[in-house]
Protein backbone atom coordinates (compact mmCIF):
# COMPACT_ATOMS: atom_id res chain seq x y z
CA UNK A 1 0.00 0.00 0.00
CA UNK A 2 1.42 3.38 -1.11
CA UNK A 3 2.71 5.08 2.53
CA UNK A 4 2.80 2.12 4.34
CA UNK A 5 5.95 1.80 6.09
CA UNK A 6 8.13 -0.41 4.86
CA UNK A 7 11.77 -1.42 5.58
CA UNK A 8 15.15 -2.24 3.21
CA UNK A 9 17.86 -4.23 4.44
CA UNK A 10 21.58 -4.91 3.32
CA UNK A 11 25.27 -2.94 4.02
CA UNK A 12 24.59 0.60 4.21
CA UNK A 13 26.66 3.37 2.42
CA UNK A 14 27.10 5.82 5.68
CA UNK A 15 28.97 8.67 6.21
CA UNK A 16 31.08 6.69 8.42
CA UNK A 17 31.56 4.18 6.60
CA UNK A 18 29.52 0.79 5.75
CA UNK A 19 27.91 -1.54 8.18
CA UNK A 20 25.13 -3.89 7.84
CA UNK A 21 21.72 -2.45 8.89
CA UNK A 22 18.47 -1.35 7.72
CA UNK A 23 16.23 1.48 6.79
CA UNK A 24 13.09 2.18 7.58
CA UNK A 25 11.26 4.23 5.65
CA UNK A 26 7.67 6.01 6.96
CA UNK A 27 5.24 8.85 5.24
CA UNK A 28 8.53 9.32 2.38
CA UNK A 29 11.14 10.10 4.99
CA UNK A 30 13.37 7.68 6.56
CA UNK A 31 12.02 7.05 10.16
CA UNK A 32 15.16 4.77 11.22
CA UNK A 33 18.37 3.82 10.57
CA UNK A 34 19.10 0.53 12.47
CA UNK A 35 22.45 -1.98 12.98
CA UNK A 36 22.05 -5.24 11.98
CA UNK A 37 18.38 -5.20 13.53
CA UNK A 38 16.11 -8.65 14.27
CA UNK A 39 12.87 -9.04 12.00
CA UNK A 40 11.04 -8.21 14.95
CA UNK A 41 12.14 -4.37 14.88
CA UNK A 42 11.56 -4.08 11.58
CA UNK A 43 7.75 -3.77 9.32
CA UNK A 44 5.81 -6.63 7.99
CA UNK A 45 7.35 -5.84 4.36
CA UNK A 46 11.17 -5.82 4.14
CA UNK A 47 13.71 -5.66 0.80
CA UNK A 48 16.91 -7.05 1.12
CA UNK A 49 19.93 -6.22 -1.68
CA UNK A 50 23.67 -6.18 -0.72
CA UNK A 51 23.97 -2.73 -0.83
CA UNK A 52 21.81 -0.32 0.10
CA UNK A 53 22.82 3.82 -0.96
CA UNK A 54 21.60 7.48 -1.00
CA UNK A 55 19.64 7.78 -4.38
CA UNK A 56 22.09 9.37 -6.68
CA UNK A 57 22.52 12.95 -7.54
CA UNK A 58 23.83 13.89 -10.97
CA UNK A 59 25.00 17.55 -11.63
CA UNK A 60 25.65 17.82 -15.56
CA UNK A 61 23.14 15.99 -17.70
CA UNK A 62 22.68 17.75 -21.09
CA UNK A 63 20.40 14.43 -22.48
CA UNK A 64 19.83 10.62 -22.82
CA UNK A 65 17.60 7.63 -23.75
CA UNK A 66 16.86 9.25 -26.84
CA UNK A 67 16.14 12.80 -26.10
CA UNK A 68 18.70 16.16 -26.10
CA UNK A 69 17.25 18.81 -23.64
CA UNK A 70 18.30 21.91 -25.72
CA UNK A 71 16.19 20.75 -28.46
CA UNK A 72 14.43 17.77 -28.07
CA UNK A 73 10.45 18.41 -27.21
CA UNK A 74 9.29 16.26 -23.83
CA UNK A 75 13.34 15.79 -23.05
CA UNK A 76 12.59 16.48 -19.33
CA UNK A 77 10.02 13.61 -19.06
CA UNK A 78 12.06 11.60 -20.29
CA UNK A 79 14.66 11.74 -18.14
CA UNK A 80 12.73 12.14 -15.18
CA UNK A 81 11.49 8.37 -16.39
CA UNK A 82 14.46 6.74 -17.32
CA UNK A 83 17.25 7.85 -14.99
CA UNK A 84 16.18 6.08 -12.20
CA UNK A 85 17.05 2.86 -13.81
CA UNK A 86 20.65 4.06 -13.46
CA UNK A 87 20.18 4.78 -9.62
CA UNK A 88 19.52 8.32 -10.17
CA UNK A 89 16.84 9.98 -8.13
CA UNK A 90 17.47 13.84 -8.05
CA UNK A 91 19.39 15.92 -10.89
CA UNK A 92 20.22 18.93 -12.47
CA UNK A 93 18.75 19.26 -16.62
CA UNK A 94 21.72 20.97 -18.10
CA UNK A 95 22.29 23.06 -20.87
CA UNK A 96 25.52 23.99 -22.86
CA UNK A 97 26.19 26.99 -24.08
CA UNK A 98 23.22 28.94 -25.48
CA UNK A 99 21.52 31.93 -25.93
CA UNK A 100 19.13 33.95 -23.92
CA UNK A 101 16.07 32.26 -25.58
CA UNK A 102 17.22 28.72 -25.15
CA UNK A 103 18.03 29.25 -21.41
CA UNK A 104 14.48 31.23 -20.92
CA UNK A 105 12.78 28.50 -22.66
CA UNK A 106 14.46 25.96 -20.24
CA UNK A 107 14.01 27.70 -17.53
CA UNK A 108 10.05 27.67 -17.86
CA UNK A 109 10.03 23.60 -17.84
CA UNK A 110 6.74 22.95 -15.32
CA UNK A 111 9.08 19.70 -14.14
CA UNK A 112 11.36 22.28 -12.34
CA UNK A 113 8.57 23.86 -10.23
CA UNK A 114 7.26 20.16 -8.70
CA UNK A 115 8.82 20.14 -5.28
CA UNK A 116 8.23 16.57 -5.65
CA UNK A 117 6.96 15.21 -8.37
CA UNK A 118 5.55 11.54 -8.73
CA UNK A 119 6.85 9.10 -10.91
CA UNK A 120 10.69 9.78 -11.75
CA UNK A 121 13.87 11.26 -10.63
CA UNK A 122 13.53 15.03 -8.93
CA UNK A 123 14.96 18.12 -11.76
CA UNK A 124 16.54 20.19 -8.80
CA UNK A 125 17.38 23.41 -10.96
CA UNK A 126 19.17 24.30 -14.17
CA UNK A 127 22.91 23.83 -14.55
CA UNK A 128 24.14 26.46 -17.02
CA UNK A 129 27.50 25.27 -18.56
CA UNK A 130 28.06 28.71 -20.23
CA UNK A 131 28.17 30.49 -21.88
CA UNK A 132 30.34 32.99 -19.67
CA UNK A 133 33.36 30.37 -20.55
CA UNK A 134 37.13 30.84 -22.31
CA UNK A 135 36.11 30.90 -26.35
CA UNK A 136 39.95 28.78 -26.71
CA UNK A 137 38.53 26.19 -24.64
CA UNK A 138 35.08 25.77 -25.85
CA UNK A 139 35.15 22.23 -26.66
CA UNK A 140 31.90 21.20 -27.93
CA UNK A 141 30.03 24.13 -27.16
CA UNK A 142 29.26 26.71 -29.99
CA UNK A 143 32.18 29.30 -29.88
CA UNK A 144 30.02 31.50 -31.42
CA UNK A 145 27.59 31.51 -28.72
CA UNK A 146 30.52 32.08 -26.23
CA UNK A 147 32.36 35.06 -27.74
CA UNK A 148 28.54 36.87 -28.20
CA UNK A 149 27.79 36.16 -24.32
CA UNK A 150 31.31 38.37 -23.67
CA UNK A 151 30.56 41.31 -25.42
CA UNK A 152 26.82 41.37 -23.43
CA UNK A 153 27.58 43.64 -20.41
CA UNK A 154 23.63 42.53 -19.80
CA UNK A 155 23.52 39.08 -19.87
CA UNK A 156 24.60 37.98 -16.04
CA UNK A 157 21.68 40.61 -14.79
CA UNK A 158 19.08 38.72 -17.27
CA UNK A 159 20.65 35.01 -16.35
CA UNK A 160 20.48 35.82 -12.30
CA UNK A 161 16.51 36.79 -13.54
CA UNK A 162 15.75 33.08 -14.64
CA UNK A 163 13.69 30.84 -12.41
CA UNK A 164 15.04 27.10 -11.05
CA UNK A 165 18.81 28.46 -11.70
CA UNK A 166 20.78 26.14 -9.87
CA UNK A 167 24.12 26.10 -10.91
CA UNK A 168 26.29 27.86 -13.46
CA UNK A 169 29.89 26.98 -14.32
CA UNK A 170 32.12 29.86 -16.01
CA UNK A 171 35.83 30.43 -16.92
CA UNK A 172 37.64 32.37 -13.48
CA UNK A 173 39.76 34.47 -15.74
CA UNK A 174 37.52 35.82 -18.02
CA UNK A 175 37.24 39.78 -17.65
CA UNK A 176 34.39 40.89 -14.52
CA UNK A 177 34.54 37.03 -13.30
CA UNK A 178 35.10 37.21 -10.10
CA UNK A 179 31.92 40.02 -8.98
CA UNK A 180 30.04 37.03 -11.46
CA UNK A 181 31.12 34.68 -8.95
CA UNK A 182 30.32 37.14 -5.87
CA UNK A 183 26.99 37.78 -7.35
CA UNK A 184 25.58 34.67 -8.09
CA UNK A 185 26.51 33.25 -5.04
CA UNK A 186 24.87 35.99 -3.05
CA UNK A 187 21.70 34.59 -5.03
CA UNK A 188 21.94 31.03 -4.01
CA UNK A 189 23.66 30.21 -6.97
CA UNK A 190 26.80 27.33 -7.05
CA UNK A 191 29.08 28.13 -9.06
CA UNK A 192 31.72 25.70 -11.28
CA UNK A 193 34.43 26.40 -12.98
CA UNK A 194 34.89 25.09 -16.22
CA UNK A 195 36.02 25.40 -20.02
CA UNK A 196 38.88 28.01 -18.45
CA UNK A 197 42.91 28.62 -19.14
CA UNK A 198 42.70 29.70 -16.13
CA UNK A 199 46.16 29.52 -13.94
CA UNK A 200 46.62 28.75 -10.16
CA UNK A 201 45.74 31.89 -8.88
CA UNK A 202 42.81 32.61 -10.88
CA UNK A 203 41.23 29.15 -9.40
CA UNK A 204 41.90 30.20 -6.35
CA UNK A 205 40.14 33.73 -6.21
CA UNK A 206 37.60 32.21 -7.67
CA UNK A 207 37.23 29.51 -5.04
CA UNK A 208 37.65 32.67 -2.51
CA UNK A 209 35.21 34.28 -4.35
CA UNK A 210 32.82 31.75 -3.96
CA UNK A 211 33.45 28.98 -6.32
CA UNK A 212 32.58 25.13 -4.87
CA UNK A 213 32.79 22.96 -7.84
CA UNK A 214 35.21 22.33 -10.96
CA UNK A 215 33.18 21.05 -14.44
CA UNK A 216 34.54 17.72 -15.36
CA UNK A 217 38.32 17.71 -14.38
CA UNK A 218 41.04 17.27 -16.78
CA UNK A 219 38.64 18.38 -19.76
CA UNK A 220 38.84 21.75 -21.51
CA UNK A 221 40.55 23.38 -19.14
CA UNK A 222 44.37 24.60 -18.41
CA UNK A 223 46.08 21.20 -17.49
CA UNK A 224 48.90 20.32 -15.28
CA UNK A 225 52.65 21.42 -15.56
CA UNK A 226 55.39 20.65 -12.37
CA UNK A 227 56.18 24.64 -12.71
CA UNK A 228 52.35 25.78 -14.04
CA UNK A 229 49.61 23.41 -11.93
CA UNK A 230 47.24 25.15 -13.77
CA UNK A 231 43.69 24.97 -13.53
CA UNK A 232 44.20 20.96 -12.65
CA UNK A 233 46.79 21.63 -10.02
CA UNK A 234 44.98 24.08 -8.67
CA UNK A 235 41.57 22.07 -8.54
CA UNK A 236 43.45 18.60 -7.17
CA UNK A 237 45.12 20.38 -4.17
CA UNK A 238 42.15 23.33 -3.26
CA UNK A 239 39.94 21.64 -0.80
CA UNK A 240 37.17 23.98 -1.09
CA UNK A 241 36.90 22.72 -4.64
CA UNK A 242 34.33 19.93 -5.16
CA UNK A 243 35.53 17.67 -8.71
CA UNK A 244 33.04 17.17 -10.92
CA UNK A 245 34.82 13.66 -12.54
CA UNK A 246 33.55 11.49 -15.80
CA UNK A 247 35.09 8.24 -15.04
CA UNK A 248 34.12 6.37 -18.20
CA UNK A 249 37.72 5.96 -19.32
CA UNK A 250 37.86 8.27 -22.42
CA UNK A 251 37.21 11.66 -20.83
CA UNK A 252 40.08 10.57 -17.98
CA UNK A 253 42.30 7.37 -18.24
CA UNK A 254 41.69 5.11 -15.76
CA UNK A 255 44.86 6.11 -14.19
CA UNK A 256 43.51 9.93 -14.07
CA UNK A 257 40.37 9.11 -12.50
CA UNK A 258 42.69 6.99 -9.73
CA UNK A 259 44.81 10.02 -9.61
CA UNK A 260 42.08 12.70 -9.04
CA UNK A 261 40.50 10.02 -5.87
CA UNK A 262 44.04 9.71 -4.28
CA UNK A 263 45.08 13.48 -4.71
CA UNK A 264 41.78 14.69 -2.99
CA UNK A 265 40.14 12.38 -1.42
CA UNK A 266 36.72 10.74 -2.65
CA UNK A 267 34.85 13.37 -0.41
CA UNK A 268 35.89 15.72 -2.91
CA UNK A 269 35.38 13.76 -5.82
CA UNK A 270 31.70 14.03 -7.65
CA UNK A 271 31.02 11.61 -10.06
CA UNK A 272 29.05 12.95 -13.13
CA UNK A 273 28.04 11.90 -16.29
CA UNK A 274 28.24 15.20 -18.60
CA UNK A 275 25.53 12.30 -20.62
CA UNK A 276 24.13 13.43 -23.69
CA UNK A 277 21.59 12.37 -26.04
CA UNK A 278 22.50 8.74 -27.02
CA UNK A 279 23.13 7.83 -23.34
CA UNK A 280 21.30 4.61 -23.19
CA UNK A 281 21.35 3.87 -26.64
CA UNK A 282 22.43 2.03 -29.36
CA UNK A 283 25.92 3.06 -31.73
CA UNK A 284 25.01 6.31 -34.42
CA UNK A 285 24.19 9.69 -34.95
CA UNK A 286 22.56 11.86 -32.49
CA UNK A 287 23.01 15.37 -31.32
CA UNK A 288 24.06 18.04 -28.64
CA UNK A 289 22.22 21.04 -28.29
CA UNK A 290 21.46 20.71 -31.84
CA UNK A 291 25.38 19.94 -33.20
CA UNK A 292 25.52 16.38 -35.09
CA UNK A 293 27.50 14.08 -32.96
CA UNK A 294 28.72 10.66 -34.13
CA UNK A 295 28.59 7.81 -31.30
CA UNK A 296 30.36 4.76 -31.38
CA UNK A 297 28.86 3.26 -28.14
CA UNK A 298 32.03 4.17 -25.41
CA UNK A 299 32.20 8.13 -26.97
CA UNK A 300 30.21 10.86 -28.02
CA UNK A 301 31.91 13.08 -31.25
CA UNK A 302 31.98 15.93 -33.10
CA UNK A 303 32.72 15.45 -36.80
CA UNK A 304 36.53 16.87 -35.88
CA UNK A 305 36.92 14.49 -33.44
CA UNK A 306 35.96 16.97 -30.13
CA UNK A 307 34.48 14.93 -27.37
CA UNK A 308 30.76 15.94 -26.87
CA UNK A 309 29.12 15.10 -23.88
CA UNK A 310 29.28 11.41 -22.69
CA UNK A 311 27.45 7.83 -23.07
CA UNK A 312 28.05 6.95 -19.16
CA UNK A 313 26.07 6.26 -16.96
CA UNK A 314 26.32 6.76 -13.26
CA UNK A 315 26.17 3.54 -11.72
CA UNK A 316 28.65 2.92 -14.51
CA UNK A 317 30.08 5.66 -13.11
CA UNK A 318 30.59 3.97 -9.76
CA UNK A 319 31.97 0.21 -11.05
CA UNK A 320 34.31 2.64 -12.58
CA UNK A 321 35.37 4.15 -9.70
CA UNK A 322 35.59 0.79 -8.14
CA UNK A 323 37.51 -0.82 -10.38
CA UNK A 324 40.00 2.45 -11.22
CA UNK A 325 40.66 4.13 -7.67
CA UNK A 326 40.72 0.99 -4.88
CA UNK A 327 37.98 3.11 -3.42
CA UNK A 328 35.70 0.78 -1.45
CA UNK A 329 31.71 0.68 -3.10
CA UNK A 330 30.77 2.62 -0.29
CA UNK A 331 33.18 5.65 -0.95
CA UNK A 332 32.84 5.23 -4.78
CA UNK A 333 28.38 5.25 -4.16
CA UNK A 334 28.91 8.17 -2.00
CA UNK A 335 31.31 10.05 -4.64
CA UNK A 336 27.56 9.41 -6.50
CA UNK A 337 25.25 10.44 -4.25
CA UNK A 338 26.76 12.45 -0.55
CA UNK A 339 29.28 14.53 -2.58
CA UNK A 340 27.40 16.20 -4.88
CA UNK A 341 24.27 16.86 -2.49
CA UNK A 342 26.90 18.26 -0.02
CA UNK A 343 27.69 20.62 -3.42
CA UNK A 344 24.45 21.97 -3.83
CA UNK A 345 23.57 22.39 -0.26
CA UNK A 346 21.38 19.81 -0.04
CA UNK A 347 19.46 19.16 3.40
CA UNK A 348 17.10 16.62 2.49
CA UNK A 349 19.01 14.34 0.35
CA UNK A 350 22.24 12.37 0.13
CA UNK A 351 22.91 10.67 3.17
CA UNK A 352 20.90 7.92 4.93
CA UNK A 353 20.12 9.61 8.13
CA UNK A 354 16.31 10.34 10.09
CA UNK A 355 14.28 12.87 8.53
CA UNK A 356 15.83 12.71 5.04
CA UNK A 357 14.05 12.35 2.16
CA UNK A 358 13.54 8.16 1.75
CA UNK A 359 15.27 8.45 -1.68
CA UNK A 360 17.87 5.05 -2.03
CA UNK A 361 19.16 3.06 -4.61
CA UNK A 362 19.64 -1.09 -4.04
CA UNK A 363 22.05 -2.61 -5.73
CA UNK A 364 23.27 -6.22 -5.89
CA UNK A 365 26.80 -7.54 -5.03
CA UNK A 366 28.26 -6.42 -8.52
CA UNK A 367 26.73 -2.45 -7.79
CA UNK A 368 24.18 -3.27 -10.73
CA UNK A 369 20.62 -1.53 -9.96
CA UNK A 370 18.07 -3.51 -8.42
CA UNK A 371 15.59 -0.86 -7.22
CA UNK A 372 15.01 2.61 -7.38
CA UNK A 373 13.27 4.17 -4.63
CA UNK A 374 12.26 8.55 -4.40
CA UNK A 375 10.30 9.47 -1.50
CA UNK A 376 9.86 6.30 -0.56
CA UNK A 377 8.20 5.28 -3.91
CA UNK A 378 9.51 2.77 -6.02
CA UNK A 379 10.61 4.66 -9.27
CA UNK A 380 12.09 1.54 -10.89
CA UNK A 381 12.52 -2.09 -10.34
CA UNK A 382 14.49 -4.58 -12.02
CA UNK A 383 12.75 -7.18 -13.67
Amino acid sequence: MPGEAFAVRGRLALAGGARDGAVVIRGGRIAAVLDAPPGASLPPRVRRAAWVAPGFIDLQVNGGFGADLATTPGALATLRRRLPETGVTSFLPTLVSSPLEVMERAAAWPELAAAAPAGGARALGLHLEGPLLAPQRAGAHDRAVIEAAEADPGLLDRMLALPHLRLVTLAPERPGALDRIARLVAAGITVSLGHTDADRDAVRAAASAGARLVTHLYNAMSGFAHRAPGAVGAALTDDRLVLGLIADGVHADPDAVALAVRAAGPDRVALVTDAMEAAGMPPGRYALAGRPVEVDGRSARLDDGTLAGSVLTLDAAVRNAVAWTGAPPAAALRMASAVPARALGLADAGEIEVGRRADLVLFDEALEVIETIVAGETVHARA
